[in-house]
C-alpha cells in the first residue's frame, strides 16, 4: 500500500497493527546466523554470537567492529525517570514501523538537500541535562545538537525499524543515543547501496574522529569503503543496555546499515536520538549562513505546558 495508513506506516513500511488490518506481509531483514557477532561494551570488539553476552563469559575468536561507542549507565535511574515523565507529559506523533515521535529540529528535505528552520525554536527544558552530561564525555566534548528525536519502541505494534544509513548531506559524523526503560539491540549489516543515503558527500568533509574515537586534528577525510562481492561481512549486533549511551562514528557510520529488529523489542523502549550538522552547515562552511540561525535555536531550552 503506497498510501499513508491510520496506524502511521506507509509503502513497505508496516507494523502489527496494519498487517492484520490490511493483509500485509513484513518484511524480512537479518535472520540468525552462524557468521553473526555480538559486540561487548566492556572489551570493545565483538564476539561469535546472536544474544548479547554476559561479560567476561565470552567464547570464540573476537573480531574488530570500530566505529562504536557505549557508555553503560550514562543516566541514573532518577534522570531516567525525569526523562520520561517530561516526555509522557508531551504529545506523540505517529511514526511508521509501529514507532511513535516527538521531533525537534529543523525542516529537512533529503532528496532536494533542502534546509529551512520552520518552527525549530529549541529543546524541551527538562532534557537539558542530557546535553550537558554530552560534555563529560571525551568523544562528545563538542557535540552541538541540532536534532532531537524522541522515539518510541512498542512490542504490541511490533515496532522496528529498517535497515539504513542515517542521512549523509546535513547529519554530521557521530549519530547519538541515550536508551531509555528497557534493553535493545543494534543489528548492523553491511551497506551495499553507496549510491544511497549521500554518503559522495563524506569525501568532502573533513573527519571529527579517527578509527579509535581520538580527535582528528588533521584535514583527512573518511573514505567510504565499497561492497566486495568475494568479502565476508558478519552481521554485527551491538547491545543498548537501559540508560546507555551509544555514539555511532567513523565504520560503523558510513559503511554498515543499521536496523532494530522486532524481536529485539521485548517491553517498551524509549530513545533519544540526536544529531549534528555536517561541516558545510558550520562556522567556515559553504552553507553557514543556512545554520547559523538554526545553531542559535539549538541553544535554547524552552519550558513545556503541561
Amino acid at each position: 500500500m503506497d498510501k499513508p495508513r491510520p496506524c502511521g506506516c506507509k509503502g513497505c513500511r508496516t507494523c502489527l497493527i496494519c498487517e492484520s488490518t490490511f493483509g500485509l506481509s513484513a518484511k524480512k531483514f537479518a535472520r540468525r546466523r552462524e557468521d553473526t557477532y555480538v559486540y561487548c561494551p566492556q572489551c570493545n570488539v565483538a564476539f561469535p554470537g546472536w544474544d548479547p553476552p554476559k561479560h567476561p563469559d565470552h567464547s570464540g575468536a573476537p573480531i574488530t567492529f570500530p566505529g562504536i561507542y557505549i557508555q553503560l549507565d550514562f543516566l541514573t535511574p532518577e534522570e531516567e525517570a525525569k526523562l520520561m515523565q517530561g516526555i509522557d507529559d508531551m504529545s506523540w506523533d505517529s511514526s511508521q514501523s509501529g514507532r511513535r515521535k516527538q521531533n525537534f529540529g529543523p525542516k529537512c528535505n533529503f532528496k532536494k538537500n533542502k534546509l529551512r528552520e520552520g518552527d525549530f525554536t529549541g529543546f524541551p527544558k527538562f532534557t537539558e541535562f542530557v546535553q550537558e552530561k554530552f560534555r563529560n564525555v571525551p568523544i562528545l566534548s563538542d557535540f552541538q545538537t541540532i536534532e532531537q528525536c524522541s522515539l518510541e519502541y512498542d512490542p504490541e505494534k511490533g515496532a522496528s525499524i529498517d535497515p539504513h544509513v542515517d542521512d549523509c548531506w546535513v547529519w554530521g559524523e557521530r549519530v547519538v543515543t541515550v536508551n531509555l526503560l528497557s534493553d535493545s539491540v543494534l543489528t548492523m549489516t553491511y551497506n551495499r547501496k553507496n549510491n544511497y543515503y549521500n554518503l559522495h558527500l563524506v569525501g568532502k568533509y573533513p573527519a571529527v574522529l579517527d578509527e579509535k574515537g581520538d580527535r582528528n586534528f588533521t584535514e583527512s577525510c573518511y573514505k567510504v569503503k565499497e561492497f566486495e562481492n568475494d568479502r565476508f561481512y558478519p552481521t554485527v549486533r551491538v547491545p543498548m543496555p537501559r540508560r546507555s549511551l551509544l555514539v555511532m562514528f567513523n565504520s560503523a557510520r558510513y559503511d554498515w546499515e543499521h536496523q532494530i529488529l522486532r524481536e529485539d523489542i521485548r517491553e517498551r523502549r524509549v530513545c533519544l536520538a540526536y544529531r549534528e550538522f555536517t561541516p558545510i552547515y558550520l562556522k567556515g562552511g559553504d552553507k553557514e549562513q543556512e545554520g547559523a540561525p538554526i545553531l542559535r535555536q539549538a541553544r535554547n531550552f524552552w519550558e513545556h505546558l503541561r
